[in-house]
């Protein structure tokens, strides 16, 4: 595996691949008990991986608390992420969520505890509430910063107009900058190259992308499914079969599975590496395995390579509008840069 500077906020080194610890526990009736769960760190580890991405309710706080123990000889090679915003439980009550303040330290000394640690590596915003200001998020990063809770801090699901605006408040108010954001992206899920992706290259921010796979969605499993599976029993986080496109997606994405003698698991996550390569920020996927095999399935996709050919038409089959005003942008600049006479730049502006 290879490893990457997160982003151009920091020098922190992570690799190429995180592992998501959601699958950690069986809170959620849907998960790995604790022998399975440290087969899957193990595997993760003995592949040369050293970012692992918990949340402080995953699994209803088992996944931190599992994680404890698998991280305690190797605390110090790993780069530890966890969450704060919901709570940890639904029974915690309505003072246990949101992205004010009083959850933020209340939920950090806890997540601290549970995984037996006395910092965080990256202390993410789990999503945006609508309502905190960002001022008052980035003071309690800043404060926790200062403490020596959390090394770095990171927000996931926001908007990318807070993203951007939290960029600029760090920067002038010299508060600890917002070193990365976490957003869903993969061939089943584009969306986030409108506004947020764009965003990150601009600024020099990282982005760790959650469900890589659609939920299962680009192994292709759930076409001849037995009901064992994340969508039967959790219920969430997965995209389906829906229509026209995700037909053509999975059809295409099994044919260039088939010329390479590869599974749609290697694929997708080869395709994300390969956009990851175009990228001038870090872009790292996260694997959310539920088993050893699993595990072992998705890290063949690092000894997969797709030509430009197989690229591109993965991209079209899977490509998403623009919208407004991307669209209008392109079109009223091509006639430039298509006869070459504006040369643009290779890293967007802010």
């Amino acid at each position: 595996m290879h490893y990457k500077v997160f982003g151009r906020k920091t020098g922190l080194r992570v690799s190429e691949l995180a592992l998501g610890a959601g699958n950690f526990g069986t809170g959620w009736g849907h998960g790995a008990e604790r022998d399975e769960a440290m087969r899957i760190f193990d595997g993760y580890l003995e592949a040369g991986g050293n970012f692992i991405d918990t949340a402080n309710g995953y699994q209803a706080g088992q996944s931190e608390s599992m994680l404890s123990e698998f991280i305690a000889p190797e605390r110090d090679r790993l780069v530890i992420a966890s969450k704060y915003t919901l709570g940890t439980t639904p029974a915690d009550g309505i003072s246990h969520t949101g992205n004010n303040r009083k959850n933020m330290v209340r939920a950090v000394e806890e997540s601290l505890t549970r995984l037996k640690t006395d910092r965080l590596d990256l202390f993410w915003a789990h999503m945006s509430d609508g309502v905190t200001p960002m001022e008052e998020i980035l003071r309690g990063f800043d404060d926790l910063v200062r403490a020596g809770k959390i090394h770095y801090a990171g927000l996931s699901n926001f908007p990318a107009w807070r993203i951007a605006r939290a960029d600029l408040l760090a920067e002038v108010r010299g508060f600890a900058p917002i070193i990365a954001l976490q957003v869903e992206y993969s061939l089943a899920e584009r969306s986030a190259e409108r506004e947020q992706l764009p965003m990150a290259e601009a600024l020099g921010l990282a982005a760790t992308l959650w469900s890589p796979l659609g939920g299962g969605f680009l192994t292709g499993k759930y076409r001849n499914s037995d009901g064992d599976n994340r969508a039967a029993k959790l219920g969430m986080l997965i995209h389906a079969e829906k229509g026209a496109r995700e037909t053509a997606l999975l059809d295409t994405l099994l044919a260039v599975a088939g010329e390479l003698a590869a599974s749609p698991t290697h694929v997708a996550i080869a395709w994300l590496r390969e956009k990851a390569r175009q990228s001038t920020t870090a872009l790292i996927p996260i694997l959310g395995s539920r088993t050893r095999e699993q595990l072992d399935s998705t890290l063949g996709a690092l000894a997969v390579e797709l030509d430009a050919g197989q690229m591109a038409r993965l991209d079209e089959v899977s490509d998403v509008p623009k919208g407004v005003p991307h669209e209008t942008l392109a079109g009223s600049f091509s006639r430039f840069s298509g006869d070459r006479i504006l040369d643009l730049p290779k890293i967007p502006v802010a």
